[in-house]
């Protein structure tokens, strides 16, 4: 069976619960949730947000009807991957401690636009932002160099156009 990485987008009451709810849902129904974002929008009684998994067709309508029922959601869609623009944020802390590791960090850093947020004798603080697969790419890159830590915020899309939520 075929599962891709799918992304779903809903709006929901911006309070109290309502994420342990629609997480509690996945936990439920034993379905893993690849990363999720959320934040409130600006209505603050609203929240947007966004849930990526891997689930075949079959499963991933399953799960949007189920969130469609609940009463904290106001509206779920399921994102058509050539009609949005998603992205997801890198920190990424490396041990650049020896003069070639930094040298060679700087180079991954400027290859991938990314951000220096904190530079000192022993270690490069990076912001790297794109799709997902951009990510995991350059992570892989930047592996051999030494990662201390990281942190990922989880997927956040858009539909192109004229297309909403």
């Amino acid at each position: 069976m075929y599962r891709s990485l799918s992304t779903v987008a809903f709006l929901v009451e911006n309070k109290p619960g309502v994420l342990f709810n629609v997480t509690n849902l996945f936990r439920r129904r034993g379905f893993n949730i690849e990363s999720i974002s959320v934040g409130p929008l600006d209505d603050p009684e609203l929240a947007r947000m966004t849930i990526t998994l891997k689930a075949d067709s079959r499963v991933l309508n399953q799960i949007v009807e189920q969130l469609d029922k609940m009463v904290d959601v106001i509206r779920v869609k399921r994102l058509d991957p050539m009609r949005t623009v998603a992205r997801e944020m890198l920190l990424v802390k490396l041990q650049t401690s020896d003069p070639m590791a930094r040298e060679e960090a700087l180079k991954h850093i400027n290859s991938y636009h990314g951000l220096i947020l904190d530079i000192d004798a022993e270690s490069i603080i990076a912001e790297v932002t794109g799709e997902t697969e951009t990510i995991e790419e350059f992570l892989k890159k930047v592996s051999p160099i030494g990662i201390l830590e990281f942190s990922r915020t989880g997927v956040t899309a858009l539909e192109k156009g004229r297309l909403r939520l």
